[in-house]
């Protein structure tokens, strides 16, 4: 199936392509990597899941935040490269903000890394990092960038 009969099957839509919030490209493709900015969890200019994890936000909502990052590269991949040329996700970078004693970010950035899987299939097996920063902009609770090996025009 291909990524999108794989979201429709799933019952995911994607959101609109996001706008850069600054100086710099949603996606900057050099050579045959396409790097995907930090997207947060936007559904069409709507800012949700703002707040800490273990704190104003659940480590279930943080998995729903990840996810909905995940749905914003997918959407970017769309809009400025196209799903027929990926062919692979190679790493994505997860950010996250929480309180003091929380301590469960693998499990929120399974958001992530669960859809990228259902959606691309094999192509969105990948590696991963994951940090805990003091703050993200507009009190985001999680963050997502990503590189994918796409086929060269």
């Amino acid at each position: 199936m291909t990524p999108k009969e794989n979201l429709k099957e799933h019952g995911y839509i994607l959101p609109d392509a996001s706008t850069p919030g600054g100086s710099y490209k949603s996606v900057n493709i050099v050579e045959n990597i396409a790097y995907i900015a930090i997207q947060f969890p936007i559904w069409n200019e709507e800012y949700r899941y703002q707040g800490r994890l273990g704190n104003e936000i659940s480590t279930e909502e943080g998995y729903k935040a990840m996810e909905l990052c995940a749905l914003n590269v997918l959407a970017q991949i769309n809009k400025k490269v196209g799903f027929e040329r990926i062919t692979g996700l190679n790493h994505i970078d997860a950010y996250f903000q929480s309180g003091e004693n929380w301590d469960e970010s693998p499990k929120v950035v399974n958001g992530a890394s669960d859809l990228f899987v259902k959606i691309l299939g094999t192509k969105g097996e990948h590696s991963r990092a994951i940090f805990g920063v003091h703050k993200l902009p507009r009190n985001f609770s999680v963050g997502l960038t990503a590189s994918f090996t796409i086929k060269r025009q």
